[in-house]
């Protein structure tokens, strides 16, 4: 009864007017809602209980297969306002008044906001446990009603307050929020119910594509054809609300959110985003600038059309996507004007709270107009940095895609002015800057507008004073020049340091086996230690200077602010509290454009230089497409016919490489092509090809080519692959191929077949794998005609006998071909022999014809006699090596009936992928999942000083914000609100405590500045020496399956990051946190109430940025791992352009960079987009936030609150928005990022090789002295799970002898050799050299007593002088000695510069066998006890052999030698031979004990190899 009393007195007390209507009492309505949502309760229990009761299961798989529109934004809103009503029932409890009318008034209240969070709590709960999982289509219709009347009551509500509770003045501010809030939950919640619904399997074919990595059949198996959600693109078909708020994207981060994404996962491109839709409009435009330059300058002269300018490739990347330029346009200038409404309206804000009121409901137009300037603020910005990073996506895709085109074109000599780091670094650094420049390419307009608004509002809020403003400011920009030229002029040093530093890691890490061979990794590594330190010379003026700009970017507005404030001082203006906040206001917004502009003309500079840079690339000169004139496949009975040829690789030379060359090779000739090392052959293939430029002469060609160049081209990938090279598998042709090549063998050796992935330039293949790879590509094509270059150099005798057999004299018989060979027993099956020399066909015929009066022919034959010579007087059984014949025979054709079934089962078998993935020696990239660890965060921060800098440069930037925070609040404070209200302090105290406190923290940013500067630049250093170190001491095995583009990655990309970027992400992710805490403590201090609503919506903040981070994670190391194909395919495609032109497989080539790229920026797309998505939301969040500061500032009853100080408010909440999103955005990248740190100490960790020296035993400095070596039970495999390779081989090698080792391949010598070396360590057994165990000794002790020329001649690019002798050891006399030693000392003595001839990247200007002769000369020059040959000889002439041969003899007459050859005549030679079979020693002797056994297997290669040659020359004895 007494309740009822205090309701009656409340309404009374509420409504003074009796004839006011009783419904529209405030306790009447209360109450009124909390029945409802009571009844509401009652109706979702009955309706619960029900289908309890009627037995409704539950079925919980619809969670995972089907997905619910809206559902998570229904729930979202559901808990969101449950929270609210809590937390505004809380806050009422504050707002207790004494009077009993408002005691009901708050208890009405009270009630209402308490019924609704339970209510809503409830409805929540229900939506989870009953909604999602059940069989509904849509959400209930209980709910949708209830979701309808609560739209009506929270429209009534609003009515009602504006039209009558606000004119009795009885509406608390936090009342309006309350309906405020009700309103727009419910227009949300109206939308949910109405389009939300249950999509079904066949309705969510993305989702679930997203989700299972794949489209399924209905059997559930992957579909061959479908290729998942690479078949879509979510941007193409999205609605224009969708693109407007990013929902497009929802269902990747879904999907990411739910399973680890792969880049099956990711959508494919928009069309117009892609290779193919972007290039054909990029090519159109670039040709139309370049004719339309062409008729402006040269009045239409054709000629100049061919060149290209800088100037025309910035406007044909303009015009290609100008659609997006100008829309890019339109929001800037949208975003810069509604950047600058807030700072304009503050002072009528702060002049409207004192209550200076100039209309009618002005402060309700004043929040509106806040609210819309920021949600289009915040809509433009988000839009147009989307669209920009499209631009640049775009813009990437373009000069790429020319670069590679253009590389694929290029003419040998511009080649050989450009190394493959240099080209590699146009495409990767240039092009990317270049790409980087479209988010600043609007900045150089916008700064005049943005200085123009700002001086605008200044001039509107202090008159005349914000001329000194503007003065002020132009001050800052033009001490922001110099730094600027100075950070460019730096960074320009440091690019080009780190081009020297990339160019010498990558030639290191290509030649690491023949470094570690010879014990000259830790010198190489102090050599890119001292370019690295030349780099961080740089490096360090570099980031210092940054930090100054970051100086002068924070200290500006507070010295404009200084500057304009001391001016009104001087000048006499007042300076009241609203202008001053304006003015403080317009300040922060006028710091980008400070910063931006000095910043913006520097990026100018740079994308100027990286386009001066493309451009020379793209200017270079092509193959001249007049070199060969080409015929249709059977249009003339010759084949190739070349009349007066003259050719030079360099047109400046003064005698060319060939000339005079006139010869007609008929269709179907077998022609073959002879000479000494450096005579021209390899060349005269090359100008048949149109590879060398033509000076004179014609050469004509009829039908298709196939080439196999003398060193290999392998691609990395399959070996099938290799072979097929693009074209459809036929297996009948395929399976004759492998057996035509030797390979069949070879392929039941490998673990997975012709499966098996080969590894960077086919480093898992021995060097006649590779040469065999190589025919069978050119086999399998099917062409009319086959150049070989020298293609049995690097097989043994007998393979080199049956591919001339089943190869040249086989499958190819009608086929037109031309072979360069230096074994001279393959020369009289030919129909045409050329003799070369010097450049010049000296002798041409046929072999019978040109024997007896062709001298250079005479000498070739005659060395080939004399290496002969040795089995003149034996008698070889040739019935065995007859027999021997025919079983190879048969059980080569058992073999390929086995094989070629073996094939086809498993052509109609699936082969599990990933199983065989596992085994392969080249391993998918490792790649981290899930979060980025914590320790990655703290081994960063704590690498430099133990971590120590941190806490002082947080305290800095803490001291920092705070003396910001206090002189803002001491000019809110301190100025008067207006001239009639008398100021608190005199002015000079006024600006002199602001100058104090403005100083104070100017020092605070300078420290902070350099302290990070330092921290990084530290951490940089470590983290640069410890990866170098880990990787040069690491297993030649980690080489061997770690492509090289992995390593450069992180030696490139990710510590440009570490050096540059992240230490800037880690402070202003910190920095942000500690401004935000600062913002919401300004904030809070004029209205604490803000906590309300901006708790709940920074956990929503958090929990939008852990919804989001899991998909953006996995993208940006999606984005990481792919850039390294990219860079592998146009490094391999560089060095292999020769035989893809030959091939004519430029377009395939061209189609598959197109793919890798777009396959690259698939997940660099949706990353991006997806920052988007966040962001937006982020703003929207903090938008509400600042909505209700704003509504609950205007709500105040006048006096309440210091008008300035909520104008302070105001100002800081401008910055809300933006900070919110700050905090968030630099988390998220700064996750992204610090994956570059989380990549490099994954090879900080690389398991190394045992120590370099142990000195607790290191061997005497004379050891060996001897040259014993024995061999005792040696068993090695190359890993544990692996079969033995070397079988228990025991065995000696006396000191001072030469020992030949013989086998066929995969017998076990290479491993023998490594073994030897220590590049593998025995499993079982030892190695023991003059009595001591090499196992037991350190490696640089072991190699660098020992020599060894291997299989592939290496040389590094240099001079001629560096490359002998690396480590600088010896005298010029001594290296003259070396080079005359291997026949190299007159070719060195003709050149220009002596010992200093350079020697271009890979020694390209040196002969193959000239690089052979190279590695001599170093063997020569070292002079060890023991000197390992590994197919030393291959490509050298017999005569140039046979002189290696007596030098060898001669200078290392007391040395152990062991000589793996090919050609039987070297190992002859030796004092021992060593058989090896499948790992074990089959034979050991004297060659000639070994030979007078007619039944040993030495005999019978030897009568093999002897019969094959004496059959091709029985007219020898009569020379």
């Amino acid at each position: 009864m007494e309740f009822l009393q205090y309701v009656a007195h409340g309404m009374r007390a509420s409504f003074p007017n009796p004839s006011d209507a009783f419904f529209l009492e405030p306790v009447f309505l209360h109450l009124f809602s909390a029945s409802c949502h009571i009844l509401l309760l009652i109706a979702l229990s009955l309706l619960w209980f029900c289908r309890r009761s009627s037995g409704g299961s539950l079925n919980k798989d619809r969670i995972e297969n089907d997905r619910f529109l809206y559902y998570t934004l229904t729930l979202s809103t559901s808990l969101i306002l449950s929270l609210f009503y809590f937390f505004l029932c809380i806050y009422d409890l504050f707002w207790y008044g004494d009077d009993k009318g408002i005691f009901v008034k708050q208890l009405a209240t009270q009630l209402d906001l308490g019924v609704r969070a339970i209510t809503w709590l409830v409805i929540s709960a229900y939506l989870h446990f009953s909604v999602l999982p059940s069989s509904r289509k849509r959400f209930p219709a209980l709910l949708r009603i209830w979701w309808g009347i609560y739209l009506l009551m929270s429209c009534s509500s609003i009515a009602l307050d504006y039209f009558y509770y606000s004119k009795l003045d009885i509406m608390e501010s936090y009342m309006w929020v309350m309906d405020f809030g009700s309103f727009f939950s419910s227009l949300v919640l109206n939308y949910t119910g109405y389009f939300g619904k249950r999509v079904e399997d066949g309705s969510n074919h993305l989702q679930e594509s997203l989700l299972n990595g794949g489209v399924s059949n209905p059997s559930g198996e992957l579909s061959e054809n479908d290729s998942g959600p690479g078949d879509v693109s979510l941007f193409t078909n999205a609605s224009f609300l969708s693109i407007l708020t990013f929902s497009w994207l929802s269902p990747l981060i879904a999907a990411g959110n739910k399973k680890t994404l792969d880049l099956k996962d990711v959508p494919q491109l928009d069309f117009r985003d892609s290779v193919d839709g972007v290039l054909p409009i990029f090519k159109s435009k670039l040709e139309s600038c370049k004719e339309s330059s062409c008729e402006n300058n040269t009045g239409g002269n054709s000629e100049q059309t061919a060149h290209i300018t800088s100037f025309n490739l910035a406007k044909a990347l303009i015009l290609s996507s100008w659609r997006l330029v100008f829309l890019t346009s339109t929001y800037a200038l949208l975003y810069t004007v509604a950047s600058y409404v807030g700072p304009y309206l503050i002072d009528y804000f702060v002049q409207y709270l004192n209550g200076d009121q100039t209309f009618a409901n002005e402060g309700y137009v004043l929040v509106v107009a806040f609210i819309v300037a920021k949600i289009f603020e915040c809509l433009n910005q988000r839009h147009w940095f989307f669209r920009l990073q499209q631009i640049g996506m775009r813009v990437r895709s373009f000069l790429v895609s020319i670069i590679y085109q253009k590389g694929l074109t290029l003419s040998s000599n511009a080649r050989q002015g450009r190394t493959s780091g240099e080209i590699i670094n146009i495409m990767s650094v240039d092009a990317d800057r270049v790409a980087i420049f479209c988010w600043y390419l609007h900045d150089l307009w916008m700064v005049p507008v943005q200085v123009a608004l700002a001086l605008f509002i200044l001039y509107a809020r202090l008159g005349i004073a914000s001329l000194a403003a503007l003065a002020a400011t132009f001050v800052v920009m033009f001490a922001n020049v110099p730094l600027g030229k100075m950070q460019e002029k730096y960074q320009e040093k440091m690019m080009e340091s780190k081009d020297i530093r990339m160019k010498s890691t990558s030639e290191i890490l290509r030649n690491m086996r023949i470094l570690k061979l010879q014990g000259w990794e830790m010198k190489f590594l102090e050599k890119i230690a001292e370019l690295r330190k030349n780099e961080t010379n740089w490096l360090k003026k570099y980031v210092y200077t940054s930090a100054m700009t970051t100086f002068v970017f924070w200290g500006a507005p507070t010295f404009v602010a200084v500057v304009t404030f001391g001016t009104c001082v001087l000048m006499g203006i007042t300076l009241e509290s609203g202008k001053v906040l304006s003015a403080l206001a317009t300040f922060r917004v006028l710091q980008e454009p400070i910063y931006s502009l000095p910043d913006t003309i520097s990026m100018v500079v740079q994308t100027k230089v990286s386009l001066d840079r493309i451009t020379t690339f793209l200017r270079l000169e092509d193959l001249q497409k007049n070199v060969v004139e080409k015929l249709p496949r059977g249009s003339s009975d010759v084949a190739i016919e070349v009349s007066n040829g003259t050719f030079s690789w360099d047109l400046s030379a003064e005698s060319p490489t060939l000339r005079d060359l006139n010869f007609k090779i008929l269709q179907g000739m077998r022609v073959a092509v002879c000479g000494t090392v450096g005579s021209g052959k390899s060349s005269l293939l090359a100008c048949i090809l149109g590879e060398v430029p033509k000076i004179a002469g014609t050469v004509k060609l009829c039908g298709s080519t196939a080439y196999v160049a003398q060193s290999p081209w392998i691609q990395s990938g399959k070996i099938q692959d290799n072979i097929l090279f693009g074209k459809e598998m036929d297996l009948e042709n395929y399976d004759n191929v492998l057996e035509a090549c030797s390979l069949k063998k070879d392929l039941e050796i490998l673990p997975f077949g012709d499966q098996t992935i080969i590894g960077e330039r086919g480093i898992n293949l021995s060097g006649g794998q590779k040469q065999r790879v190589q025919i069978a590509r050119a086999l399998y094509q099917e062409a009319d005609i086959f150049l070989f270059d020298d293609p049995f150099s690097a097989v043994d005798a007998h393979t080199g006998s049956h591919l001339f057999k089943e190869c040249l004299l086989g499958r190819l018989a009608s086929k037109t071909v031309v072979y360069v060979t230096h074994q001279v027993e393959f020369l009289p099956s030919a129909d045409l022999i050329l003799v070369m020399k010097d450049g010049k066909i000296t002798e041409i015929g046929k072999y019978n014809d040109i024997i007896t009066t062709g001298r250079d022919l005479m000498e070739l034959v005659g060395a080939h006699k004399e290496a002969l010579s040795a089995l003149d007087n034996m008698e070889l059984a040739k019935d065995s090596s007859s027999d021997i014949t025919e079983d190879d025979s048969a059980n080569s054709k058992s073999s390929k009936q086995t094989l070629y079934e073996d094939k086809k089962d498993k052509m109609n078998s699936t082969v599990d992928e990933k199983e065989i993935q596992k085994g392969q020696l080249v391993q998918e990239e490792e790649r981290e999942k899930g979060r980025v660890g914590f320790w990655v965060y703290w081994r960063y921060i704590t690498t430099a000083y133990k971590g120590s800098l941190v806490p002082l440069i947080l305290f800095a930037q803490i001291l920092f914000q705070v003396l910001q925070i206090a002189s803002n609040y001491w000019m809110a404070w301190a100025a008067p609100v207006s001239k009639d209200v008398e100021a608190p302090v005199t002015v000079l105290t006024l600006i002199f405590v602001y100058i104090a406190l403005a100083i104070g923290s100017s020092i605070c940013i300078l420290i902070r500045a350099f302290l990070l500067a330092t921290a990084g630049f530290k951490t940089a250093t470590i983290l640069f020496n410890r990866m170098h170190f880990s990787i040069f001491r690491a297993p030649m095995s980690f080489f061997d399956s770690t492509p090289s583009g992995r390593i450069l990655n992180r030696a490139s990309t990710d510590q440009s990051d570490v050096d540059t970027n992240i230490p800037y992400q880690v402070g202003a992710f910190a920095f942000t946190v500690i401004q935000l805490i600062g913002i919401i403590a300004v904030m809070s201090q004029v209205a604490w109430q803000v906590f309300i609503i901006f708790i709940p919506v920074i956990g929503l903040c958090f929990w939008y940025q852990r919804y989001y981070i899991d998909t953006a994670r996995e993208l940006a190391r999606l984005v990481g791992l792919l850039k390294a194909p990219v860079i592998q395919h146009f490094s391999e495609s560089l060095s292999g352009s020769t035989t893809i032109r030959s091939f004519g497989e430029e377009s395939r080539f061209i189609d598959i960079n197109s793919q890798r790229l777009d396959e690259c920026n698939r997940p660099r797309f949706y990353n991006n987009s997806a920052m988007e998505w966040l962001c937006f939301r982020l703003d929207v969040l903090s938008s509400v936030v600042f909505a209700f500061c704003l509504i609950f500032l205007i709500c105040l009853p006048k006096g309440v609150i210091d008008p300035g100080l909520a104008g302070l408010a105001v100002t800081y909440g401008l910055n809300l928005n933006m900070l919110q999103a700050w905090v968030i955005w630099t988390l998220c990248n700064l996750e992204n990022k610090i994956i570059a740190v989380e990549r490099i100490l994954q090879y900080t960790n690389i398991p190394s090789e045992p120590p370099l020296v142990i000195e607790t035993n290191r061997p005497d400095v004379n050891w060996p002295s001897k040259g014993d070596l024995d061999l005792r039970d040696l068993q090695v495999r190359y890993a544990p799970h692996m079969p033995f390779v070397l079988k228990g081989l025991t065995c000696s090698f006396p000191g001072g002898l030469k020992t030949g080792i013989v086998g066929r391949t995969g017998s076990g010598k290479s491993t023998l050799i490594q073994t030897l070396f220590r590049i593998i360590d025995p499993t079982v057994g030892e190695i023991v050299i003059d009595g001591i165990n090499i196992s037991t000794i350190g490696l640089h002790d072991l190699r660098s007593k020992l020599s060894i020329i291997p299989q592939d001649p290496t040389m590094f690019e240099g001079t001629v002088r560096s490359n002998l002798d690396p480590l600088e050891e010896y005298t010029d006399e001594q290296i003259w000695e070396a080079l005359d030693c291997c026949q190299l000392g007159d070719e060195v003595r003709k050149k220009e510069n002596k010992l200093d001839s350079i020697v271009t990247e890979n020694g390209e200007n040196w002969s193959v066998g000239q690089r052979q002769l190279v590695c001599l000369g170093r063997v020569i020059l070292k002079r060890s006890k023991v000197l390992v040959l590994d197919e030393a000889t291959a490509s050298v002439d017999t005569a140039t052999d046979n002189l290696i041969q007596k030098t060898l003899r001669q200078q290392f007459c007391d040395s152990t030698v062991i000589t793996i050859a090919h050609r039987i005549t070297s190992v002859l030679d030796s004092d021992m031979v060593l058989l090896l079979d499948n790992g074990l020693i089959v034979e050991h002797n004297t060659p000639l004990s070994l030979l007078e056994n007619k039944t040993s297997m030495f005999a019978k290669l030897v009568a093999e190899y002897s019969m094959r040659s004496n059959s091709n020359f029985k007219k020898l004895d009569d020379l």
